[in-house]
Formats: structure tokens, sequence, C-alpha cells
């Protein structure tokens, strides 16, 4: 519901104008629920309150006439719009000009009376109206203030009215125009400002189209009458202008500098098309190569990144003596492994393992950190330590640490310690061979390890199901020595017992089978404990019997002696006429038995080691055939007995003697041996003169369960005659008067033996102190063991510091074989003649 209220003056302008509105259609209230309430309702963008205010409609109209000002000026002042056009434009704004209300409302005589003066009135009342109408219907479109319906009206009306304003141009026009405003402008605001926008026509030039203007305004009429000004003079404007707001002239185009070229459609679809199949192409060939000629490859890489491999250590082989004693095996223990990609922090669980297991932290930190297989995959098992006691193995594993795991694994156990250490040698933590016999035979001890692989989720659990595969590991062989462990024993005892005192630097002694050149015993001085070895030194790994090589002095004298018997030169009762010394070349030699001018015997030679009798005995023998004896009887060539890194020796053909060399080889000096070469070469003159091979391999047992006996070779040196002849000459060295090798006489039993001196050279120069050496086999009538035994001391008698070692090992080594006394009378002597 809405009450007509007549505004007050404007208070902007001081007090109320011609131009106001008569009246101001003001919404007080809005009743709700009634059809024809919301069909009156029209919304001006303003609130009732606000509406209700005079001043504010007032003021609304004035900005709106300003507005409408400022439009007119702005188009006179264009240069492309006519007077005609512009009052057609201002009379399209509304929705019916004053004319075509008084028209249709029935009151045509209300424009002739109201004469010149309101015509003027109303044409410029109108005008400002139309621009105030025009003003609010922009700022209605912005703001929403004025429904669609309203405006879409308005511009259809103004467009076809204007049009005939415009042509008219008429002061009844225009009076008509002002009092359709009076009549018809309560109905709305807006309504009032369009009406009034027909008396723009006067400011046109074409005043003389008044007929169609009348005829414009009949029409109008009738169409004002029936849809309120919604499109007021359609019929009578012949306008061709674009219906709806006028608008701006468009400015004038900017040639172009040149024609712009457009796209080919077509050529990018084409382009398209070939790239998708392309890629196609590429993505089918991949996927072929994929599912079909890399399928296997894939899939077999993909199951070893999920493969987790547990070796399974073979038991390693024993190495046992002649009568199967142990002397190295293997026995239970643990190994400590570690995954590298369950270890977080690889430095601090290296700190946390190092004191326990006895490993450097810099190894264990090493050893943690990821590497990639040659497969790609990362490593997930490394050992940390192996051969653990089970109690460090239980501590380990009651640590619980991510990534670390305890096995059960198997070390390398050495009852003896140091019996035999020298010949059998170590192992490393890996349990492979490093020296001796333990690395000589790696292959046959070692085995093959096994395997066990499984899939394993990332956290290392093995998949239920999955692939699984193991291999069963095969034991090593074993290793049976000739080696007796309790004459072993026996010898490296006499050897601490004489030697410790001495301080010496090197010691051996040998015990050989002389039929079947077995070693029983191979002692060095000084050894080590095999079963804690990492404190040792390369001196005491060392097996002296084997890898050192020292002048043999006057024990040469029986390969000199027994050459020249086998020759001829000289027969068992042979004499040589000896004097107190002998000069070869610049040297002179002497004898540590002074005789002046005596014919010495073959008993003597050996009893006394006349070096004077000797040299005379090789003068005639001559160089070339003792340097072949000397080969004959294995001097110069390894023995090839079974221990790693056996030396050779230094033996010089005849042809490379020079001067002094013709008297000093023949009694030892100037060449090189090894002690298991001169036992050897002395087991051939118990053997009756053949020469067997020395060997410490009895035998071994493969895996598979077969047993291999090595060759030994054999060869002869002397006639059994010949060999009976020098051995019983030999006995005079126990048993004469004065002799050398009384000290290693042994109580029951002929002993025929020989006592030697020399030097070692060690770095290209001769070391102080002497080689001493005793060697001698029994029973002398039927030989059945050689004991040698060389050691460097700084004694000064021939050989005498041996002799006791020599008893001592002899003496058992008879008594624990159980070898009887001798039933012969010990034989008298002529050692020379005056």
């Amino acid at each position: 519901m809405a009450t007509r209220r007549v505004p007050g003056p404007d208070p902007h302008r001081g007090g109320r104008t011609e131009d106001d509105a008569d009246d101001v259609v003001v919404p007080l209230r809005r009743d709700t629920g009634g059809l024809g309430d919301a069909r009156r309702y029209r919304p001006r963008g303003r609130t009732v309150r606000e509406s209700a205010d005079p001043a504010d409609a007032s003021r609304r109209a004035d900005q709106a006439r300003r507005s409408q000002e400022r439009q007119a000026r702005a188009r006179r002042e264009s240069p492309g719009s006519g007077s005609g056009a512009g009052a057609g434009r201002a009379a399209a704004s509304g929705r019916g000009s004053g004319a075509e209300r008084g028209a249709g409302s029935g009151r045509p005589d209300a424009a002739r009376q109201a004469g010149p003066d309101a015509a003027k009135r109303a044409g410029t009342g109108s005008g400002r109206a139309g621009a105030t109408a025009r003003t609010r219907r922009g700022r209605g479109d912005r703001d929403g203030g004025e429904p669609p319906a309203a405006r879409s009206g308005t511009r259809a009306g103004a467009a076809r009215s204007g049009a005939s304003a415009g042509k008219s141009g008429g002061a009844g026009g225009r009076s008509g125009g002002a009092a359709g405003a009076r009549n018809r402008g309560g109905r709305s605001g807006g309504r009032t400002g369009r009406g009034d926008a027909g008396a723009r026509g006067d400011a046109g030039t074409r005043g003389d189209a008044g007929t169609r203007g009348g005829a414009g305004r009949g029409k109008a009429g009738r169409t004002g009458g029936r849809r309120g000004g919604g499109r007021a003079g359609s019929w009578g404007a012949e306008s061709t202008r674009r219906k709806g707001r006028p608008t701006r002239p468009r400015p004038a185009r900017r040639p172009l500098g040149r024609a712009v070229r457009l796209g080919s459609p077509g050529r990018r679809l084409r382009f398209g098309t070939v790239v998708v199949l392309v890629l196609f192409t590429v993505i089918g060939g991949r996927l072929v190569q994929l599912q079909l000629t890399d399928a296997p490859k894939l899939a077999e890489r993909a199951l070893q990144q999920r493969l987790h491999t547990v070796p399974l250590p073979a038991a390693r082989g024993s190495i046992v003596d002649r009568n199967g004693q142990v002397l190295a095996h293997s026995v239970e223990a643990r190994y400590v492994f570690a995954d590298p990609t369950m270890i977080k922090d690889a430095a601090k669980t290296a700190d946390r393992l190092s004191g326990v297991l006895g490993v450097p932290r810099s190894k264990l930190e090493k050893a943690m950190r990821k590497t990639k297989l040659p497969n790609g995959s990362t490593n997930r098992f490394v050992y940390l330590a192996r051969g653990v006691d089970i109690g460090i193995g239980d501590q380990v594993e009651a640590m619980d640490i991510p990534g670390i795991g305890v096995r059960a694994d198997e070390r390398r156990d050495v009852p003896g310690h140091d019996l035999a250490a020298n010949i059998i040698g170590v192992t490393g933590w890996d349990l492979s061979g490093l020296t001796g016999l333990e690395s000589e035979y790696e292959k046959l001890l070692r085995g093959v390890d096994g395997k066990r692989q499984y899939e394993a989720s990332r956290t290392g659990e093995e998949i239920p199901d999955g692939f699984h595969r193991e291999v069963a590991p095969k034991p090593g062989g074993s290793v049976r020595l000739t080696l007796d462990r309790d004459i072993q024993f026996e010898a490296q005892r006499a050897l601490y017992r004489k030697l410790h005192p001495l301080n010496s630097d090197m010691g051996a002694a040998v015990v050989l089978d002389v039929k079947t050149g077995a070693v029983l015993a191979q002692a060095s001085y000084p050894t080590y404990d095999a079963a804690n070895f990492a404190g040792s030194t390369k001196a005491q790994r060392t097996d002296y019997a084997s890898q050192a090589v020292v002048e043999p002095g006057s024990v040469e004298k029986a390969i000199t002696l027994g050459a020249a018997l086998q020759c001829r030169v000289i027969k068992p009762s042979s004499t040589v006429h000896v004097g107190p010394t002998i000069r070869v070349a610049d040297t002179t030699y002497s004898d540590t038995t002074p005789l002046n001018d005596v014919d010495i015997t073959l008993p003597g030679i050996f009893a006394y080691s006349s070096n004077v009798g000797t040299i005379k005995v090789a003068n005639k023998l001559g160089a070339q055939r003792l340097y072949e004896y000397q080969r004959k009887f294995g001097l110069g060539s390894a023995t090839g007995e079974g221990v790693p890194g056996e030396a050779a020796g230094i033996v010089r053909p005849a042809k490379d003697w020079q001067g002094a060399d013709h008297g000093s080889i023949p009694i030892g000096l100037g060449i090189a041996v090894t002690p298991i070469q001169l036992a050897a070469a002395y087991g051939a003159i118990a053997n009756d003169g053949e020469y067997v091979q020395p060997h410490l391999i009895a035998d071994t047992v493969s895996p598979d369960g077969t047993k291999s006996v090595p060759s030994v070779s054999k060869h002869r040196v002397l006639s059994p005659s010949i060999a009976a002849a020098e051995r019983k000459a030999m006995v005079a060295v126990t048993t004469a008067p004065g002799a050398t090798g009384l000290s290693g006489a042994v109580d029951g039993y002929q002993i025929a033996a020989k006592t030697g001196t020399g030097q070692r050279v060690v770095n290209g120069s001769y070391q102080k102190g002497n080689i001493e050496s005793f060697i001698g086999m029994a029973p002398a009538d039927h030989p059945r063991y050689v004991v040698a035994v060389v050691a460097h001391t700084s004694g000064t008698g021939e050989g005498a510091n041996m002799g006791p070692v020599f008893q001592d090992l002899m003496r058992f080594t008879l008594g624990h074989q159980k070898v009887p006394p001798t039933d012969a009378k010990t034989p008298s002597f002529t050692l020379y003649h005056k």
C-alpha cells in the first residue's frame, strides 16, 4: 500500500522549484500475502524507510537532473550526432513522452491549452527528467534497483516514441509530454523521468515533422494506455536504430600493419593425431618389451631383490697325527652377523659390539655400511666375527640390537697349542688357511659351504610359503700326518730346554723313519701358540727345519767320504796321511784335534772330524763327482715333504768353484742346506744307501671318503756294503776316546753320528756365533731312525752343545717305538797310525 505525499523543498537548492516533481509515491509499508500487492511492487533500490524520506527523494531527483545535463552537453559537443537523432535518443530513454501519455490518457487538450510557456517548461523539465531517468537506469542496472522487466520495457518504448518525437519537434508534443509526465508520473520515480524525456525534442533541428509527431503521439498514446509506457511510440517510429539504450559512437579502427594469418585447424588436427599415434606406439612397444622379451629377466631380478641368503659354513676338516690324534680341528662356536639395511646407526652399534667381540670399532663400522651386490641389490648379510665362544654369542644376542644376529658356527681348535704349530699353521677368522699345512691343503680341508635362500619381507622375516632353497654344506676332508705327537712334543721340549738358556735365535730337530722316509717329528725353535696367534711374529711362525738354510759344516763329511767310498777312491780300511794344517789356494785349514804326520783311518776322520784328511780325500775324488753325489743325497733341492715354502738350499756346480772352494765345500762350508735335507741324506746312509724322500703327509681323505696316499720317490746313492761300512766307521764318533760326539751316546744302543759346525748367512752376511749340528742314526747295525739337530748358538764346541739334545730325543724315540737295545758288542776302532 502506498500514499501520495508532497515533498518539501529541496534543502540543497533552497526551496521548491518548478522543475521538481509534483508529488512522489512513497511506499510506507508492504502488505504480505496478496497477489495484487506483489504485482504492484516495484523495487527501486531503496528500502521503505529511505524512500519515505522527502529530502532523500528530492536529492535523488537533483542528482538525476545534473547527470542528464552533463550527458546532453556531451551529445551536443559530439560531432557525429544530429539534433533530431539526439532528441530521438533522449525520448527513447523513457517509456513514453509527455505527448504520448497525454494522447493515451484521453486529454488531448492539455497540450494545446498549456501554451508555449508550458511547452518550454515541459521541454526543460522533461530533458532533465529524461537524464535523471537514464542516470537512474544505469545506476539501477549496477545496483540492482530497477527490475529487468521495467528496464526492457523502458528501452523498447523509448526507442519507438523517441523516434516519433524527434521528427515532430512541435510545441504540442513538448506540452503534451509535460502534461503526460504530470498526469502519469505518480506511478514511479523511474516513469516520471522517462516520460519527461520526450520533451528533449525541442533541442532538435527537425521540428517541422509535427504531422508525423502527431501520428506518433496518437499511436504512442494507445500503446502507453495499454502497456503503461512499456513499448510507447513503437507504431509511429520508423527508425532503423538498434533498440535499447543509446551507445556512444565507436572510435575509428586503426589500420592493421599487415594481415593476420590465421591457423589451420586441419593441420593442427593432423599434427596432434601423429603425436598421439607416436606416443601410443612407444608405449605399446615398451609394454611388449616388459611383458614378453624382458619378463623373465625382470622376474628373476625382482626375486633376487627379495631373496635373503644365509651361508651355511662347511665344517673344516681335521689334521691328525699318524695315530689319529687331533692336532687341529673345528669345534662348535658362534658367528655374529649384521644386516646393514636394518642398522640405523652403524657407528653406535659398532661401539657397543667392539668391546664384546674384541674387534676394532672402525672395522665393525665399515662392515656394517650398506653395499651393493653384483646383481644390484643391497647386501643384507655380512660377518662381524666368527668362531667366538658360545658365551660371547649369548652375550651379543642378549643385547637385542636390530640388524645384529648370532648363529651357530665353528672355530678352529688346536688342542696342543704350540705342538707342531710351525708345521700345521693357522686359519683366519673366516676359517681360511693362512700358513703351514692349513694353507697348503686349503681346498681339501675347507670343503664346500652351503647356503639357505628364502624370500624375506622388508623387515627381514621369512615369507611363509615363499621361495625357499637350501644347499647342504659338504664337510672338508682330513689330513693325516706322519708325525707322532709324543715324539713331536719331546723334540720341542728338548730344543726349548737347551736353546732357551742360550738365547738362541733358531733351532730345528727332525726325527726320520729310515725305511719309509716318514717324518716322526719336526720341531722348530722358537715357536708360538697356534690357538692364539695374534701376537706371534714371523720368526716364531717359521719352520726352521724346512725353511731355514745353514752351512752344514762337518756333517757334510759323511757325504764326501761316502762318495769317495762309492767311487772307490778310498776303501773302508784305507788311511790318509795328515798334518796339522793344509793350504788350498789362499786359505789354510786346520783340525780342532790337531794330528801331526800321522796316517789317519776312516773312523779317525769321523771321530776327530779331520778337515785335513777330508780335503785330501776330496782332492782325489774331484769336484765334479763330489757335486754329483751332493745332488744324489738330495742337497740343493727341496725335498717336497709337504710344508709350503720349503727352501731348496744352495749347492754350486763344480764349474763354478774357485780357489778355496775346493777346500771349503768338501767340509761343508760354502754351501747352504736345510735340516730336513741333511736328515734325508743321513737317512740314505742308514737305509743301506737308498735315498727315500722325506714326507709329512701319510694320507688324505676327501669329503666323499676317498683316501689318497702321496707317492714317495726313492733312488740308490750308495751300495749296501758301502753304506754299512760307513755307518760302522761313524760309530766311532760316539764311542772313541776324544771323539766329538760322545755327548750324544745312548746307553744300550750303537749310535752312528756326525757332528758339525758351520755358519748362517742372513741378508748376505754371516751371523755371529755358529751353527751347531748333530746328526745320527740308531741302532747303528740296523738303523730305524735318524735324528738331526741343528741350532744357531754362540758356543765354540764341535757340535757339543747339540749332543745332549740329540741324546734325549733319540733315547725317547727308541723307547717310544719300542726298539730293542743293540745285541752286538760295541766295536773297537783304530783311529790313526803314526
